[in-house]
């Protein structure tokens, strides 16, 4: 009995992954950060970053679901991020970084 509710537990938190999965997969954002003129930023993005322009564009994703390999990125340009909602279900989005020409 007590395995049957923990494997009905188990699909539940799968099924509600795969639809925060699918909602997000594919999604592209930008971070404008501060750059010198190499394409060095003044700083980095970090995983925090990224979860935040993703909430902001509507989207609910925690930052400890956010997959940065490498670490934090140092420099301008495109990159793929994942993101793992659950151990066998994940989702990629495009992270262009940009250079904030305001002064």
């Amino acid at each position: 009995t007590k395995r049957a509710e923990l494997e009905k537990a188990q699909a539940t938190l799968m099924k509600a992954a795969e639809k925060r999965a699918k909602s997000v997969d594919g999604v592209k954002i930008e971070a404008k950060q501060k750059a010198g003129i190499d394409g060095k930023l003044f700083g980095s993005v970090s995983n925090i970053d990224v979860a935040e322009l993703l909430v902001t564009a509507g989207h609910k994703v925690e930052k400890s679901e956010i997959r940065m390999p490498d670490g934090a990125i140092k420099s301008l340009g495109d990159y793929d991020i994942t993101l793992a909602f659950h151990h066998e279900v994940t989702a990629t989005i495009s992270l262009t970084v940009i250079a904030d020409e305001t002064q």
